[in-house]
């Protein structure tokens, strides 16, 4: 006896069923590949920012003191204010200034967009794709 082999239009629903059921579950499988992929990537550029801004930071800190310092010592000499009042003068603006650089980091981050965007529009694309293999 010849075996008959069976056309995509020979199938069974349970067979059409079960088979839209183990592309949907790789469908999952790879969108979750794809999400952990798009958020290690956001992470890791996010990892490196954040090692530059503080090795730029470090470098940044020592030439700011020295010119703090020299400011003093101009206040001190042209100003004729005392070493403390200098200081304390010097130290509020600064004070202040930084203040307002905190608040300005806070909100960038605040803002960061960490969403897997390219995943969301995969799923939707998948989502529209499995409703109309079912009807």
């Amino acid at each position: 006896m010849a075996e008959v082999q069976q056309t995509s239009d020979d199938r069974s629903l349970g067979e059409l069923f079960a088979e839209l059921a183990r592309e949907v579950t790789a469908l999952v499988r790879q969108e979750a590949t794809l999400a952990k992929a798009e958020m290690g990537e956001k992470a890791s550029r996010i990892g490196v920012n954040l090692a530059s801004l503080a090795a730029g930071g470090a470098v940044a800190y020592a030439g700011f003191l020295a010119i703090l310092v020299a400011i003093i010592a101009l206040l001190v000499e042209a100003a004729g204010l005392s070493w403390w009042g200098a200081a304390m003068l010097v130290g509020i603006v600064v004070s202040i200034v930084g203040g307002v650089l905190v608040m300005k980091g806070i909100n960038a981050l605040k803002n960061a967009n960490l969403t897997p965007r390219e995943t969301l529009e995969s799923l939707k694309e998948d989502a529209q794709w499995a409703r109309k293999q079912t009807t």
